[in-house]
């Protein structure tokens, strides 16, 4: 999702300073950067511990084998905001980070007394991003707010469908990373953002 984010934010919203005001080149470099730390790194992680016989499948279905690779995954993510923090990129894409971060975090720690959707809680992280956006930039998001918000629809349709999670789990990771980028981007902003 944080790779998906980013690739909306340069390519996605059109004429916007993150379009217009960044280089091809930096757009690729931030973008591999972030897809290796969200992404590429995590999965290592989980196929390690696949292999070492430390969780049963790489779908990680087990609430009690879900904690560990999230919080790993979120060391991953402030990982990248520490290596993006004195790099000269947008501070938004550095909030973004620590705000996801911080969501994978609460994910594991609600996840050691209750099972909780990762996916409900990037595809809300993506809603939030794109409504703090819209606020900050003061500009209108209104149709890629309502695709995030059917395409959530679709992805937790599809977690309840495979049985891997019961509604409340769908809702309650979707309000979580709805929550965690909204907030936490709107109060970082009043700090850190200079757009």
């Amino acid at each position: 999702m944080a790779t998906y984010a980013c690739l909306l934010l340069f390519f996605g919203l059109k004429d916007s300073i993150f379009e217009l005001m960044t280089s091809f080149n930096s757009k690729v470099q931030i973008t591999i950067t972030v897809f290796t730390f969200t992404f590429i790194l995590p999965s290592i992680n989980i196929f390690i511990m696949y292999r070492l016989k430390r969780i049963k499948s790489i779908t990680l279905s087990e609430r009690s084998e879900r904690s560990f690779p999230y919080f790993m995954t979120a060391i991953f993510y402030f990982g990248l905001y520490y290596l993006l923090y004195d790099i000269k990129v947008w501070e938004t894409i550095k909030v973004f980070v620590f705000c996801a971060g911080s969501a994978i975090l609460l994910t594991a720690l609600i996840n050691t007394k209750y099972k909780i959707s990762a996916h409900m809680v990037g595809v809300g992280g993506i809603t939030g991003v794109l409504i703090s956006l819209s606020v900050i930039l003061k500009s209108d998001f209104i149709y890629l707010i309502l695709a995030s918000i059917i395409v959530a629809g679709f992805v937790g349709w599809a977690r309840i469908k495979l049985n891997e999670h019961n509604q409340g789990q769908v809702y309650l990771g979707y309000g979580l990373g709805l929550f965690c980028q909204l907030v936490l981007f709107m109060l970082l902003e009043k700090f850190v953002l200079n757009l």
